[in-house]
């Protein structure tokens, strides 16, 4: 992709850092700041207004901040109203409503739906197809498959919104739903297709309709080593902060939780 700078829109109090590429038939709306070395491909939009701008005349937009070494593909959009880390990427038409508030070094996918007033930890990947509703809260280090669905309401349709919870390091498979106010603890492996009704404590797997725990994470093995393969960041490291150090001795030196 050439930044050739064309049918780019810039709205007031904007701040761009260092070396910021920006692609064709980008909008950026009012008070948003993106930080250094930051890439916005072509026909995204950051800061898009709350639905008040097209009825309040006072209306003024709040301000949406985007960390440095992002790389924001094609036709995303993100609210006014974000706070994004460092190191950020999305795949392709992402949509981030406002309020959300998502960490360092995550990655989300093609065609994925996060309905803001969220939290995200730090690297935290959800892979394409993933729709998160509002009230959600990520931990670090999960991971998240494609076509997974966080519920919100319990009584729909209501005006009632319950929030799922996932620990750090837990992992959601491909096609599962997680329902409403359900609490899921640390290092849990929620099986594919799961459809995940109740709170799950720490290093449990869950799987089936409803779901229920079989086990103890730590007692499944690789079909290749023979030897247990969770917790899972003994056994992957790639894009990880302990990449090439080992995930012992980073605990020791970076990371104390």
């Amino acid at each position: 992709m050439k930044f050739n700078n064309r049918n780019v829109n810039i709205g007031a109090n904007v701040v761009l850092g260092e070396n910021v590429k920006l692609g064709d038939n980008v909008t950026i709306y009012d008070n948003v700041i993106i930080g250094d070395n930051a890439i916005i491909c072509n026909d995204c939009i950051i800061g898009e207004p709350l639905g008040s701008y097209y009825k309040d005349e006072t209306y003024t937009n709040p301000a949406t901040r985007i960390g440095s070494d992002c790389l924001i593909r094609s036709h995303t959009i993100i609210y006014a109203d974000c706070v994004i880390g460092d190191h950020f990427s999305t795949g392709h038409r992402v949509t981030i409503r406002e309020k959300s508030n998502i960490g360092n070094n995550c990655r989300i996918g093609t065609l994925s739906d996060l309905q803001g007033d969220l939290k995200i930890g730090d690297y935290c990947w959800l892979h394409s197809n993933v729709h998160v509703g509002q009230k959600t809260e990520l931990g670090n280090f999960v991971f998240v498959y494609p076509y997974v669905v966080f519920t919100n309401d319990p009584h729909p349709p209501s005006l009632v919104c319950l929030g799922s919870k996932i620990g750090d390091y837990s992992q959601v498979a491909v096609s599962s739903t997680i329902l409403p106010g359900v609490e899921i603890g640390k290092h849990v492996l929620v099986g594919a297709n799961t459809l995940v009704s109740k709170n799950v404590s720490d290093y449990q797997l869950v799987v089936g309709n409803p779901g229920k725990p079989i086990g103890d994470v730590r007692a499944l093995t690789s079909k290749d080593t023979g030897l247990s393969h969770y917790p899972w960041p003994y056994n992957f490291e790639r894009g990880m902060p302990w990449e090439g150090i080992g995930y012992d001795k980073w605990k020791e030196t970076e990371y104390d939780r």
